[in-house]
């Protein structure tokens, strides 16, 4: 067995919240001899064996603040879903994430790619956070209404988001790359009275004025009473269909900041599913469940302490952004940044987090790779000294990803690759900051989540691949599905395949050191010959030749079975020859099985992703095999498809 990539110190493992966590329930319990390490595994267990006991040592070491306090911890844990958590709790999720900062100590610290930057404190954005909660009641604004954000990821929306939560309201957010018709899509569907804009973004070095498709959006939004526009890319337009965010929010500076007291699971926000398949789902969140599930993955497996300052490249049109933003509850700065991560080049990143002392640094796998591929080190350019976390998601971390980070990037640095979704705004599977970083594999399973392996036939497996399951309820479960009153659809999306259990649609694997292994989403698993693959193992093995930059693979219905088809995007002026297609199939051969190899090899220009930077198997799966994609506005770069219509080289 090889060695593991990283191991944390004794020190850093000594002063993790994390060992703080375990000791401060049971000291003897989880101490067993003088000086002896606190295993992880034991923790887990008894997570999940006592959830009561777990989720309600959780309320106390977070110190999360109630106006009402007591109850039963969790009602219903027998059914799923259907448990409650905390039922007797009021409190405020905005309250929560604002209570503690100190001063003008820097709560954001914002950057845009053209190089401008901003500070905000906890003392203004409290007080800016009170304003827009009294502008929003001044219109009458009630508990359970919804206030919608078109926004780039600036401090404006931060403010906007914990107003409405101060007063009750439901937050929902696309970012400003979305078409009229993807951000109809969503907000048509849960008629927000308040739309909250910017006037444009910037990305790659250009200039996108927004203000055409903001009076499209709010032309076909009956529901919308308000619009509230603030610059951002300063345009030089007069013709806003808006309130200036000035004006709307200037009447009421100096009131005094105030938190509607509201259940456990009061809606919070409304995510939406990616939408490939057909108009997204608008998946609803509750207050209480986000909270103690975002301040447990980031207390306990990030490890973010007061003062940290965390970051993570996203959108507001993403859940990471969501997960962000409640890094405040933890008295961490939170490190926005709003544009291209490689513009003007592929430094700028780390430029922030040299320029900020950042601590945790949050990407995607498919960011990692690009670093690679563009052959940079941010070690020999780069102190990053304060640098302790890396997270990724996106898409499973390739285990030369892994290899990359610790001889490019920083050798003593908590690795985490991390997995969960929009559906439980949270993860499955994380990091475990006291434990060692095994290549390519996603380190633990989350403390209090019961995650399973199965068969086909519902067993537990180890050691095999199949499908991810989460066997008991968890706080962050989704209250349900918008305009789902009997819940058949929330149902019908995760419980049908194992009813009483969550199946989350990820074809896994759970590993000797007890982490995990993504091999893609189960939807798409290839099947040649009945054998089950996951694309993940072949974009692994592609992806490592030079020639390709990134690839795309699907099961084409051929001749009474199913064959696997690559798709290959290769360097700028490189063509696929009959060397190339060779090269790439010995070396999936070689490194796989010959059951891995494509039958056919094909390139393209351009792989279609969705707007968080997803590729979207599916949707090419149906181009080629000649079926509809229901909404292509899910798509960042729809035009894409057009590649993959009736190609020649899969007709025979």
């Amino acid at each position: 067995m090889s060695d593991p990539l990283w191991t944390p110190s004794s020190e850093r493992i000594f002063n993790s919240n994390l060992v703080r966590f375990a000791r401060q329930i049971d000291g003897p319990r989880w101490s067993y001899g003088a000086g002896a390490p606190i295993e992880y595994r034991r923790v887990y267990d008894w997570s999940i064996a006592r959830p009561d006991e777990f989720w309600q040592a959780m309320w106390e070491f977070a110190g999360i603040r109630a106006s009402l306090k007591g109850g039963p911890v969790a009602v219903g844990l027998d059914r799923m879903p259907g448990a409650r958590f905390f039922p007797n709790v009021r409190l405020n999720f905005a309250e929560n994430l604002l209570f503690r900062g100190s001063g003008t100590s820097p709560a954001i610290i914002f950057k845009s790619e053209t190089g401008a930057t901003r500070t905000v404190s906890w003392d203004v954005l409290r007080s800016e956070v009170a304003a827009f909660a009294a502008a929003l009641r001044a219109m009458g604004i009630q508990p359970g209404d919804r206030v919608a954000g078109f926004v780039p990821n600036t401090p404006e929306a931060i403010v906007a988001a914990l107003g409405a939560a101060a007063a009750g309201a439901v937050w929902s957010s696309c970012s400003p790359d979305f078409g009229a018709e993807g951000v109809l899509d969503r907000f048509g569907q849960i008629e927000p009275r308040v739309l909250v804009a910017a006037d444009g973004y910037f990305y790659g070095g250009k200039r996108f004025d927004c203000i055409a498709k903001l009076r499209e959006v709010v032309a076909k939004l009956p529901s919308v009473e308000r619009t509230v526009v603030f610059t951002y890319a300063d345009c030089g337009r007069d013709d806003l269909p808006h309130l200036s965010w000035h004006d709307f929010v200037a009447p009421h500076r100096g009131t005094p900041l105030r938190f509607e007291q509201l259940p456990f699971d009061h809606p919070l926000y409304i995510l939406y599913s990616s939408g490939t398949t057909g108009v997204p789902k608008c998946i609803v969140h509750g207050a209480g469940g986000t909270l103690i599930q975002h301040m447990k993955e980031h207390q306990l497996h990030c490890d973010i302490h007061p003062g940290d300052r965390v970051f993570y490249f996203t959108t507001c049109g993403w859940m990471m952004w969501n997960w962000l933003v409640s890094a405040l509850a933890s008295e961490a700065t939170l490190l926005l940044f709003d544009g291209s991560p490689f513009y003007p080049g592929g430094h700028v990143l780390f430029d922030f987090a040299d320029e900020t002392g950042m601590t945790l640094f949050g990407t995607s796998a498919k960011y990692i790779d690009a670093l690679a591929k563009a052959g940079l080190r941010p070690r020999d350019t780069h102190r990053l000294d304060t640098l302790r976390t890396m997270t990724s998601t996106g898409s499973p971390l390739a285990p030369e990803s892994f290899d990359f980070v610790y001889q490019h990037v920083k050798p003593d640095l908590h690795l985490a690759s991390i997995s969960g979704g929009t559906d439980i705004i949270s993860c499955f599977v994380l990091g475990n900051p006291i434990g060692a970083v095994w290549r390519g594999e996603i380190q633990a399973r989350g403390l209090g989540m019961k995650v399973l392996v199965f068969d086909e036939e519902g067993r537990p497996v180890r050691g095999q691949k199949g499908e991810l399951v989460c066997a008991m309820p968890f706080p962050s479960m989704p209250i349900g599905f918008w305009n789902d009153p009997d819940g058949r659809k929330y149902h019908a999306a995760y419980f049908e395949g194992f009813p009483g259990v969550w199946t989350h649609g990820d074809y896994v694997e759970l590993t000797g050191h007890d982490g995990v292994i993504v091999y893609g989403r189960s939807d798409a698993v290839l099947n040649p010959g009945g054998v089950r693959i996951g694309t993940a193992e072949i974009y692994r093995q592609v992806e490592q030749l030079p020639d390709v930059l990134e690839s795309l693979v699907i099961g084409q219905q051929w001749k009474s079975d199913e064959r696997i088809v690559l798709f290959v995007r290769l360097r700028d002026g490189m063509s696929l020859d009959d060397a190339l297609r060779d090269r790439i199939r010995r070396h999936v051969r070689a490194h796989t099985t010959p059951r891995h190899v494509p039958a056919r090899i094909v390139q393209v220009s351009d792989i279609p992703r969705t707007r968080s930077g997803k590729i979207v198997e599916l949707a090419v799966r149906d181009v080629v095999h000649g079926r509809p994609v229901k909404n292509r506005e899910a798509l960042a770069n729809p035009d894409a498809l057009e590649q993959f219509r009736d190609r020649p080289e899969l007709a025979s």
